[in-house]
C-alpha cells in the first residue's frame, strides 16, 4: 500500500509527540511518587524521634501494657501505625493489633537495619494488616545498648490518595501536549509536503510530455533552490527533447528516402524496423514483429545473420533474391543485441560486369587470331627483309604485336579466373612448385646477376591449394620482381603462422611510390609506363595475382619504398 510523504511526516511528528508526552507522564509520576515517599519517610523518622521520648522509659521499665495502651491511643490520633518490638523480634506493643497474636518481626528488613543501630526503612506487603505499607524503624537505646525498636508505618493507599490529584494534573498536561503536538505536526507536515506535492505533479506532467510546466515556491530554503533547479532542468530537457525529436525526424526522413532496403532484427530475428524501400520488396504485408525469413525466404541471408551474430562484427556478401542480386551489409549492435541489414540492388551492376566480361572475352578471342596472323607475316617479312630501315620498322611492329598478344592472353586468363568460382585444390608441395617456376627464370636471373634466396618451411609440403593458379601467382610476381630489379636480389620466404601459409616475395628494385600503392592491383595500372612499354608489361599481372589470392580466401598486402625495393605479403588459409 502506497503511503504519502505527508502521512509519513505527520505520523513521525505525532509518534514523537506521543512518546515525549508519555515519557513526561511516566517520569513525572515516578519522580513525584519517589519524592512523596521520601518526604513521608522523613516525617515518620521525625515522628519516631518524638515518640522515643514516651516509649523509651516504658521499655526500660518493661511496662509493656502501659506502652501498648499508649500507642493505641496515639496511633489513631496521628493516622499512623506504631509498633514497639523487642530486641529478639517479639512485638511489645502495636496501635492496630494485639501484640500477643502477632508473629516475630526479627526478619523484617527495617528491623534488621534498626537492630544494627541505623535507620530502617522499607516498603512492602504487611501480612498482619494484609496491605502494602511504608515502614520506618529506629532503635530504642538503654545505656548504649539496643533495648528495642520503635517502628512507624503508613498505609500505601494513603500515599496513593495524595498522588491521585497530582497524577490527574500530569495526565491533563500530557494530553494537552499531545493535542498541541498533533496540531503542530499537522501544520508542519502540510507546510513541508506542499512543495513536494507541487514538484510531484510537475514531474508527472513532464513525464506526460508537457515541458512548459514550472514550479514556483514562496519558501526561502533548500526546497526553493530545488524548485529553481527543477525549472532549469525542465528547460534543458525541453531543449534536448526538441533536439532529439528533430534528429529523429531527420533520421526517419533519411531512412525513408534511402534507395537501399534497411531492416533491423531483434535478438530473436524478429523485424523491429523496416524502411519504405524494404516494404516495397514485400508489399501488402505486415512486417513488424515477424521473423525475417517469413518475408524473404533466402538461406544465404540467414547464414549472413548467423555469421554476424557469432562474430559480433560486420559482414558483406551478395544475396540472390527473386531473380535480382543484392549486396547485403550486416552489422551487429551490441548495446541492444540487434542486427542491422542493408540491401542494395546491384542487379544492373552485375549485368554490366557480366556484359563487360563477355565483351573482354569475345574481343580477346577475336583479336587473338588476327594478331597471330600479323605476327606470322611480320616474322616472314623480317626473314626476307634486307634493308636496315625496313627491318627496324618491322621489329617495332613485331614488338607491339607481341604486347597485344600478351594483353589478350592476360585478359582471357583474368576472365577465366573471374568465371571460375571453384578451385581444383589438392595437396601441394610449395617448395617443389617454386623450384619449377624458378627454372623458367634462371637465365634472366643470371643475365642480370641477381641473387635469389629461398626460405621455405618444411611444414608447407602438404598445403591444400590449386597448383595451376598458385603457379600463375608466382610467375606473375617473379616476373615483375626480375623486371623491375637491376641489382641486389630477390628473397622468397614461406612459413606457417597461426594456421595460415605466410608467403613473402621481396626484391631490391626501384620500388613503388606511396600514393600509387592503393592502385597497383587495378587492371591496366602501371607505375612506370615507359618501362612497362619497354618490357612489354600489360598491367594485368597483379590483378590476376589478387584474384587468385581471393579465390583461395586469402589476403595480399604490399610494402614498398622507392629506391629500396618492394615486398608482397600473401596469406593463404591451410
Amino acid at each position: 500500500m502506497k503511503r504519502s510523504v505527508f502521512i509519513k511526516i505527520f505520523a513521525g511528528y505525532f509518534l514523537l509527540t506521543c512518546g515525549l508526552a508519555g515519557a513526561i507522564f511516566f517520569f513525572s509520576y515516578r519522580i513525584s511518587r519517589t519524592y512523596y515517599e521520601k518526604t513521608l519517610a522523613d516525617d515518620l523518622e521525625k515522628l519516631c524521634s518524638v515518640l522515643l521520648v514516651t516509649a523509651t522509659p516504658l521499655v526500660e521499665q518493661q511496662r509493656f501494657s502501659e506502652l501498648d495502651a499508649a500507642v493505641k491511643r496515639i496511633g489513631p490520633s496521628i493516622g499512623t501505625r506504631i509498633t514497639i518490638i523487642g530486641p529478639k523480634g517479639e512485638v511489645l506493643a502495636d496501635s492496630e493489633k494485639n501484640p500477643a497474636t502477632m508473629e516475630n518481626h526479627l526478619s523484617r528488613p527495617e528491623m534488621i537495619m534498626a537492630l544494627h543501630g541505623g535507620l530502617g526503612s522499607s516498603m512492602r506487603y504487611s501480612t498482619t494488616v494484609q496491605e502494602n505499607m511504608l515502614y520506618v524503624a529506629v532503635p530504642i537505646r538503654k545505656d548504649g545498648a539496643i533495648a528495642g525498636v520503635l517502628r512507624t508505618s503508613l498505609f500505601m493507599h494513603t500515599i496513593n490518595r495524595m498522588l491521585e490529584d497530582f497524577t490527574d494534573a500530569i495526565a491533563s498536561t500530557a494530553l494537552a501536549i499531545m493535542v498541541l503536538g498533533l496540531l503542530v505536526s499537522l501544520v508542519l507536515s502540510r507546510r513541508l509536503t506542499r512543495p513536494i506535492r507541487k514538484l510531484s505533479r510537475a514531474s508527472k506532467l513532464i513525464a506526460a510530455g508537457d515541458f512548459n510546466v514550472r514550479v514556483f515556491l514562496d519558501n526561502n530554503d533548500e526546497l526553493r533552490e530545488f524548485a529553481d533547479s527543477f525549472n532549469t532542468m525542465t528547460g534543458k530537457i525541453r531543449g534536448l527533447f526538441d533536439e532529439v525529436s528533430m534528429q529523429k525526424q531527420e533520421l526517419d526522413n533519411i531512412i525513408a528516402s534511402m534507395n537501399e532496403a534497411l531492416l533491423v532484427l531483434d535478438q530473436d530475428s524478429r523485424i523491429t524496423l523496416a524502411n519504405d524501400a524494404f516494404r516495397r520488396m514485400a508489399p501488402d504485408q505486415p512486417l513488424e514483429g515477424r521473423f525475417f525469413w517469413e518475408i524473404i525466404r533466402v538461406p544465404e541471408l540467414g547464414d549472413i545473420v548467423k555469421k554476424v551474430r557469432a562474430g559480433h562484427g560486420r559482414h558483406i556478401a551478395e544475396v540472390p533474391i527473386e531473380g535480382s542480386t543484392f549486396l547485403c551489409s550486416a552489422s551487429f549492435i551490441d548495446r541492444k543485441q540487434e542486427t542491422l541489414l542493408v540491401l542494395l540492388d546491384i542487379s544492373d551492376i552485375k549485368n554490366m560486369e557480366r556484359m563487360k566480361k563477355d565483351f573482354v572475352v569475345n574481343v580477346s578471342h577475336e583479336l587473338r587470331t588476327p594478331l597471330t596472323a600479323i605476327k606470322g607475316f611480320v616474322e616472314t617479312m623480317l626473314d626476307d627483309s634486307d634493308g636496315p630501315s625496313s627491318r627496324h620498322y618491322l621489329e617495332i611492329i613485331k614488338r607491339h604485336t607481341d604486347r597485344l598478344i600478351n594483353i589478350t592472353k592476360d585478359l582471357m586468363a583474368l576472365a577465366r579466373l573471374e568465371r571460375e568460382d571453384e578451385l581444383e585444390t589438392e595437396p601441394l608441395d610449395l617448395k617443389a612448385l617454386i623450384d619449377q617456376v624458378l627454372v623458367l627464370y634462371e637465365a634472366r636471373l643470371q643475365e642480370k646477376q641477381l641473387a635469389l634466396q629461398l626460405d621455405i618451411d618444411s611444414g608447407l609440403s602438404n598445403m591444400r591449394a590449386d597448383p595451376f593458379k598458385i603457379e600463375q601467382l608466382f610467375i606473375n610476381l617473379l616476373d615483375n620482381a626480375i623486371t623491375y630489379t637491376e641489382q641486389g636480389g630477390i628473397t622468397i620466404t614461406a612459413r606457417r603462422e597461426q594456421g595460415q601459409a605466410l608467403i613473402t616475395i621481396a626484391d631490391t628494385g626501384m620500388g613503388i611510390a606511396a600514393e600509387q600503392l592503393p592502385r597497383i592491383f587495378e587492371r591496366f595500372y602501371v607505375t612506370d609506363k615507359s618501362r612497362s612499354r619497354k618490357f612489354g608489361g600489360t598491367g594485368l599481372g597483379l590483378a590476376i595475382v589478387k584474384h587468385i589470392v581471393l579465390l583461395h580466401q586469402g589476403a595480399i598486402d604490399v610494402e614498398s619504398t622507392p629506391g629500396r625495393g618492394t615486398k608482397f605479403i600473401i596469406r593463404l588459409p591451410q
